[in-house]
């Protein structure tokens, strides 16, 4: 499979594109591990340099029945991303008549940003049951593909300082399902307060073996 964008390189000869003031999320987007799953979580305002542009922006997607990601950086960019991981999910589950790995369908959303690195403004977090561990992991993935394994909790964009610093206080293993979504909404509660990039409504869905639940927020494929 190829995951090579035909307008890559003309954009990477061209630094004047990237000039263009584009659609962004400043955004706080987080993975936390909870027992037997995880709970990813965004707010839901998107701006143009200093104009808040949209209050209803999808930052959060259902990849497949185990997996989500949620997006930070370019809207364009982050949804081309997401609908070729969705793509690329559904012709695997076709072929092999199972869902992708979790960790399969991350290493491809890290490739695309490493193929495209310098033309994708991307920060993604995939996050998911991992039916190999039979537990709940979660990916951040940055814009040049660099990607790491949380083992506890993640968040990027422009309000995550402040979402860890709630989470580094109160996070637990093993917690459930009721005390990882107050956990979330209290990390985007303070982002919001202090992040001017953050704002709106929350989008939070919880992940686990048998469901992908969408606790706050429509949560939609592209």
């Amino acid at each position: 499979m190829s995951f090579k964008n035909p307008t890559l390189h003309d954009a990477q000869s061209n630094p004047e594109m990237h000039k263009l003031e584009m659609l962004k999320t400043g955004t706080t987007t987080i993975g936390m591990v909870i027992k037997d799953g995880v709970i990813l979580a965004t707010e839901s305002q998107a701006t143009a340099g200093y104009f808040v542009a949209n209050k209803k922006a999808q930052k959060l997607f259902k990849i497949n029945n185990q997996c989500g990601a949620t997006i930070a950086g370019g809207v364009s960019d982050c949804q081309y991303v997401v609908g070729q991981a969705q793509a690329i999910s559904r012709l695997l589950n076709v072929r092999d008549e199972k869902e992708p790995s979790l960790e399969y369908i991350a290493n491809i959303v890290r490739n695309i940003l490493f193929n495209g690195r310098s033309f994708f403004q991307a920060f993604m977090i995939i996050g998911g049951y991992d039916s190999k561990t039979q537990s709940g992991r979660i990916f951040p993935i940055d814009f040049l593909g660099y990607m790491a394994d949380s083992e506890n909790f993640a968040s990027l964009g422009s309000g995550s300082t402040f979402a860890l610093g709630v989470m580094e206080g109160s996070w637990k293993p093993e917690m459930s399902v009721e005390e990882g979504v107050k956990l979330v909404e209290k990390a985007l509660s303070a982002s919001k307060s202090l992040d001017i990039g953050s704002g709106s409504k929350n989008q939070i869905v919880v992940i686990t073996k048998d469901k992908f639940e969408v606790v706050e927020g429509p949560i939609t494929k592209i």
